[in-house]
């Protein structure tokens, strides 16, 4: 699953769940250890991979420990238009995404001005703005030159 020791990633695992004041439980470290190996991962994704290590684990454990994740701050639910939702640790750093509306690929980007949130909306009714999330759609390179590309007959 990830290139850190198993033990270790447990362990962080455990610090992680523990610092949100949630219980520690296999499912949520073998979800944590999936969302940690890095990118943005579909339920069912984390489903698979969780399950190669528990077994017994259900879809709809799964989708339970990915919501209780985002709840406490420690994962981010990305949802392309379009698109099944995606889920990335959340590293703080209140970065955006790049989504190739053609074959679905999607980057990270940094803000685009720099420390969160990096946008600050006209009136804020209020509101005390903690982040801004921003999704950069269009075409991926691959895709752009494929599209650039003349038909062959």
């Amino acid at each position: 699953m990830s290139t850190v020791p198993a033990s270790t990633a447990e362990d962080l695992a455990t610090r992680v769940l523990h610092g949100a004041g949630l219980r520690t439980t296999a499912p949520r470290r073998a979800v944590l250890t999936v969302l940690e190996s890095g990118g943005h991962h579909e339920a069912a994704d984390v489903f698979e991979r969780v399950r190669e290590e528990l077994p017994g684990t259900s879809l709809q454990a799964v989708y339970g420990v990915l919501g209780a994740l985002t709840d406490a701050g420690i994962a981010r639910k990305i949802e392309p238009e379009g698109g099944p939702a995606l889920f990335e640790m959340r590293r703080g750093d209140n970065h955006h995404h790049l989504l190739c509306m053609s074959c679905g690929r999607i980057e990270d980007v940094p803000c685009v001005i720099g420390q969160a949130p990096c946008l600050t909306p006209v009136h804020d009714l209020g509101f005390r703005v903690h982040a801004a999330e921003v999704t950069f759609k269009g075409l991926c390179p691959e895709c752009h030159e494929a599209q650039s590309r003349p038909e062959q007959d």
